[in-house]
């Protein structure tokens, strides 16, 4: 969603779903037949609540959760007291790091740093070892200027898959867009299912590329117009 559907906010807390993204939405959905979905390191609790009224079919913190179309809800991970030390860990770093910020995702942890690019060499040294002592099951997925210490048990392709094989998405051709190497896995699988992937921005490859989330919205309308005329 940030950086895709919206622009990337100074912080997460300061993003705002417009009226119209909403509405548009669901002019995708009606056009599709349902077959929309979100996906996004943001939790669950945190989309349905962007996205009032609206409960979307959608993968939270990069797969950890998922919603069907049906409603029905399955999680992968360990649980959050497993995160309890890198917590504190985390805390003490944010306070010696002025600038940074920590999002208790519940079963993962961001520490964001977009506020002071300058500290990324030191916060992924740091970071990494924070993880490491969560042992295996546990690892740093880097984002735009954020890195995540977060379970390896799913990700978003998993979710991709997971929706690709479950109606109103199986025997569809899907289309992923994403913005950032968190996507990359997204990217491979919806390439592999015989779909297309899209790029926002510069940061990542795909097989097409559009500039902004403006032309995602864009490439949206574009869309439910032509399959609302073929039908």
């Amino acid at each position: 969603m940030d950086g895709t559907l919206l622009e990337i906010a100074p912080t997460p807390d300061a993003v705002q779903v417009e009226e119209s993204l909403k509405k548009l939405l669901l002019r995708v959905r009606d056009a599709l037949d349902g077959a929309i979905a979100l996906v996004s390191g943001r939790s669950l609790q945190q989309l349905d609540e962007l996205f009032a009224p609206e409960r979307w079919p959608a993968a939270g913190l990069h797969g950890l959760e998922r919603r069907g179309a049906d409603e029905h809800l399955q999680h992968a991970g360990l649980h959050a007291p497993a995160l309890a030390d890198a917590r504190v860990a985390l805390a003490e770093l944010v306070r010696r790091s002025p600038g940074t910020l920590v999002e208790d995702k519940g079963r993962s942890l961001a520490l964001h740093f977009r506020a002071v690019p300058g500290l990324e060499s030191s916060l992924r040294r740091e970071i990494r070892g924070i993880a490491s002592q969560l042992g295996d099951d546990y690892h740093v997925l880097e984002g735009n200027r954020v890195f995540e210490v977060k379970p390896r048990a799913a990700t978003k392709a998993d979710a991709i898959r997971a929706f690709l094989a479950e109606p109103p998405f199986a025997g569809r051709r899907p289309m992923f867009i994403g913005d950032d190497v968190t996507d990359l896995d997204g990217f491979d699988a919806v390439e592999r299912a015989g779909g297309i992937s899209v790029a926002v921005g510069d940061r990542v490859q795909a097989q097409l590329r559009v500039a902004s989330p403006r032309d995602v919205r864009a490439l949206l309308a574009d869309l439910a117009e032509l399959r609302l005329t073929a039908q």
